[in-house]
């Protein structure tokens, strides 16, 4: 009971923090929130995924949590009143490096080929859409950085569907939410402003690493539980 009640608050903990920082970016009076918020709900994920005990290959959770440092890091770039859009870009790039290195240590190289082709796919119809907005100083970094994206995504969905597991399938939604978040960032911004981005595109961000770091493993048992 006790490890089920420090989940359930683990849990709330990050989903109060989330709302905050939805608050505070939707809401122009209460950007404070926003700031404090947003790189907090990360950091929550992140001690989420410390207290885990692991349940996959060795070294699987040292580069989760790189990945995420380098993701809160990236949060903090995007969020500040200058535009840090490349510096964020480049956090989540290496945060998605990170994360490549994870999965590869469950599967290998997209040995399933259907994942790496629909996200293919995917990624060529969202930078077709965006083309014609990008400023040319950032097509190049918007390219690599979708191609690692979608690297990811598809290693994740590869590796679920080559070695199975519920570890696996977590990390595989997570890529997916992954994407969809990116995607709608990228067109609010470059694109066509969306009706409350900033609770369409967080929220999906947020799930998607919530799932990347409980890919790590499962929750520790209790002494009275083993019992």
């Amino acid at each position: 009971m006790a490890t089920d009640g420090n989940r359930y608050l683990r849990t709330t903990a990050i989903v109060a923090s989330a709302a905050l920082a939805i608050v505070g970016a939707e809401v122009a009076g209460l950007r404070g929130l926003h700031y404090v918020f947003k790189p907090l709900t990360t950091l929550l994920i992140l001690a989420m995924a410390l207290r885990l005990s692991p349940a996959g290959p060795a070294g699987y959770r040292r580069p989760i949590v790189i990945g995420l440092l380098l993701s809160t890091l990236g949060d903090v770039f995007l969020m500040l009143p200058f535009d840090g859009f490349v510096f964020g870009l480049g956090s989540f790039l290496l945060a998605h490096t990170a994360y490549l290195v994870a999965l590869r240590k469950r599967g290998g190289w997209w040995r399933v080929r259907w994942p790496l082709l629909a996200y293919a796919v995917v990624a060529s119809l969202v930078l077709a859409w965006l083309w014609p907005g990008l400023p040319s100083e950032l097509k190049a970094p918007v390219i690599v950085y979708v191609v690692a994206l979608a690297g990811m995504a598809a290693l994740a969905a590869s590796v679920w569907r080559e070695r199975g597991g519920n570890a696996a399938r977590i990390a595989a939604i997570g890529g997916a939410f992954f994407v969809c978040s990116d995607a709608l960032l990228a067109l609010d911004r470059f694109s066509a402003p969306l009706q409350g981005a900033s609770l369409w595109v967080l929220t999906t961000y947020w799930i998607a690493q919530w799932c990347i770091a409980r890919s790590v493993g499962e929750e520790p048992v209790s002494a009275r539980e083993r019992s």
